[in-house]
């Protein structure tokens, strides 16, 4: 990851990145180190399954430690934002957390650079805003709650 953007996530979320990045290096990294050496005893390795699949989570387990360190290095700790949005053509109330780039819309967590948390912005309770989804369509977006 060589983006040098910065990376909006709450406090939580990177507590939960370096914990997974903790076990990568520590836990996880000695498994698959036994695991190696359990396979290299086993004899030729051209034709080694268990090698081969060990090798394997270790290029993954590094690729992650890597992507987790690059992620880490540029975090921005914000506070989650909740809101309560009604859809004005439909009525529909919806309820979420603005939370940084941890989206996750099953779970109520919109990312900071959605086009709804953008629209709500810089806007109050009460106030009617206009987004663009990324269909390219219209919508208008009465805020109940923004805090």
């Amino acid at each position: 990851m060589t983006n040098n953007k910065p990376i909006e996530m709450t406090a939580a979320r990177k507590q939960e990145l370096e914990k997974e990045l903790e076990w990568r290096k520590g836990e996880e990294a000695d498994r698959i180190r036994k695991a190696i050496d359990e396979a290299r005893s086993q004899g030729d390795l051209s034709e080694n399954a268990d090698y081969s699949s060990a090798r394997e989570a270790q290029r993954d387990n590094e690729a992650r430690i890597a992507e987790l360190e690059a992620t880490l290095k540029h975090v921005v700790i914000i506070q989650a934002t909740h809101i309560k949005v009604q859809y004005v053509a439909s009525g529909e109330v919806c309820e979420f957390f603005i939370s940084g780039s941890e989206s996750n819309p099953f779970e109520g967590k919109i990312s900071s650079e959605s086009p709804l948390a953008k629209a709500i912005f810089g806007h109050a309770a009460g106030e009617i805003v206009y987004m663009t989804t990324e269909t390219g369509k219209d919508v208008e977006i009465k805020i109940l709650e923004n805090n």
